[in-house]
């Protein structure tokens, strides 16, 4: 389980695009010549490496099942993982998507055992849910990255380069072992290039741990933004490693609450850095320009997964946006939205008596509060394709961290220390951007709130499931699903992991609640 799959990285170097919109590589030195000592010579050598590595992540959560046409992309990471678990979400009968309900209810056994095989296996991929071989190639590429880099010849890259391709080595594999946390729990930590031994799984928060430190060693190193706009968002930046940063941070607080408030200052420190010296690259877009934010690439963006249907790069089925949209030029107009949310808690994160633009902008405010059919969020409805039969498929980014994220969590940190008039003030650029007052209240009030407004902003973006389970609201959740505190502690919050993953390791352990 634990090798690498270093030809097949190097295969796939060879055909990997270099980054959505721009052309394809050409021929570069054959696969058994990339490790070698014709390789790591050039600043091209190293430029297509990198931009490899994040192809490689692209395909880990976009398309894992390599087996697949390329170009089917339906594996839908974020979708499932972030918005529809644990959801207040009810499902449009007019088709039988029986995993909405197995997600929303955490149902993960029925999830795996889908009776029909349809979509487990033809449609969505499930299965690579508790498969991370895929994650683990990202991370065995980016040490290598970061292992080779330093000793290229300075007359191939001076030391600021080297320093920002280490950086970037180094926030793939810590984004990437961030989200296997997340999803998993423990897991196999390792920054050893080449890593061939088997070993055991590190407890969740020293992986954490190693990631902050590892991070915030050469986050300064990364670029505020990028000259070339094909760059902006989709490779890191500084401002993507500070949101890293932050989301860790608060993770950590989470799980080691001893240690919550010393999580928090971190949190703090990293929020106004970026967002008083970031030298006027990130900024709230207006929320007339909503399509620009989604669209990607924009000044708004920290972290996104790009895509580009002239390269046969399609998200498909397996996007929020597909999953809310209304019907479109009468196709099966019955059967959309797939999903809508509960009267309670649309009411509860936009009260009807309180102004917020986004109410008009992102929705039909005529029908968003009806918990039917007639309810479609309009956030993401940015040039469709208007070839597929359905609608389906649109060109735009996978949003991952926003700047609007980074500012919440910012304030998130300060009313937990206790200092909510800065909390108010902060999270106040998000509520101006919508036209909505500040929040007000103090304590616990105040914190809730700043909850309920990530969940306004963020939603669809697949931050829902993870901020239920860091802020332990899952514990007492108004809107769904609730786990008791054994069933939390014996990692029902987590996914399971395939039995074969211990075939080559005998050290490894599967998450005892789903077995």
């Amino acid at each position: 389980m634990m090798k690498q799959y270093f030809s097949n990285i190097l295969r796939l170097f060879i055909l990997v695009t270099l980054l959505t919109g721009c052309k394809k590589f050409l021929n570069i030195n054959p696969p058994s010549n990339l490790s070698g000592n014709n390789f790591w010579r050039t600043k091209a050598d190293v430029e297509a490496y990198t931009n490899g590595n994040y192809e490689l992540l692209r395909e880990s959560i976009t398309r894992p099942d390599l087996t697949a046409p390329a170009g089917t992309n339906e594996f839908p990471y974020f979708l499932f993982a972030g918005d529809l678990r644990g959801a207040p979400v009810i499902r449009n009968t007019a088709w039988s998507r029986d995993y909405i309900d197995w997600l929303k209810n955490n149902d993960l056994r029925a999830f795996f055992a889908d009776p029909n095989g349809y979509w487990q296996f033809d449609i969505w991929k499930m299965y690579r849910f508790a498969i991370w071989d895929q994650f683990y190639k990202v991370i065995g590429s980016a040490n290598i990255a970061v292992d080779r880099v330093p000793s290229m010849p300075d007359n191939a890259l001076d030391e600021t380069a080297k320093k920002q391709y280490v950086a970037e080595a180094v926030f793939l594999r810590n984004f990437v072992y961030f989200l296997m946390v997340r999803q998993w729990g423990d897991v196999i930590y390792y920054t050893k290039p080449y890593q061939t031994d088997p070993l055991p799984r590190t407890k969740m928060v020293q992986v954490l741990k190693n990631c902050v430190a590892d991070m915030s060693a050469v986050y300064q190193d990364l670029p505020w933004t990028y000259e070339n706009p094909v760059y902006v968002a989709v490779r890191a930046m500084r401002g993507s490693g500070l949101a890293l940063l932050m989301h860790m941070n608060m993770w950590l607080a989470a799980f080691d609450e001893t240690n919550a408030n010393a999580y928090y200052e971190q949190v703090v420190k990293y929020g106004k850095e970026l967002v008083e010296e970031n030298q006027g690259n990130y900024e709230l877009l207006p929320l007339s320009r909503t399509s620009e934010i989604f669209k990607g690439r924009s000044k708004e963006g920290l972290f996104e997964i790009p895509q580009n249907k002239n390269y046969n790069e399609s998200f498909g089925w397996g996007t929020y946006y597909d999953h809310t949209k209304k019907p479109i030029n009468n196709f099966q107009s019955s059967s959309y939205p797939y999903i809508f949310y509960t009267k309670k808690f649309m009411e509860d994160i936009y009260p009807q008596n309180i102004t917020d633009n986004r109410k008009s902008v992102w929705y039909d405010a005529g029908t968003m509060y009806n918990a039917n059919a007639t309810f479609y969020i309009k956030k993401f409805l940015i040039s469709v394709d208007e070839n597929s039969p359905d609608n389906a498929a649109f060109d735009a980014s996978q949003t991952v961290f926003r700047y609007s994220d980074a500012i919440l969590l910012y304030g998130e940190a300060l009313a937990n220390l206790g200092r909510d008039a800065e909390a108010i003030a902060i999270t106040g650029l998000v509520r101006a951007r919508a036209g909505a007052p500040l929040l007000d209240g103090t304590g616990q009030k105040l914190k809730d709130q700043i909850y309920l407004e990530r969940a306004r902003e963020l939603m669809g973006e697949g931050h829902w499931w993870f901020d239920l389970v860091r802020t332990k609201r899952i514990l007492d959740n108004p809107y769904g699903y609730t786990a008791t505190l054994s069933q939390f502690l014996n990692g029902c919050w987590t996914w399971p992991i395939n039995k074969d993953a211990g075939k080559n390791n005998p050290y490894l352990t599967l998450n005892t609640y789903w077995q």
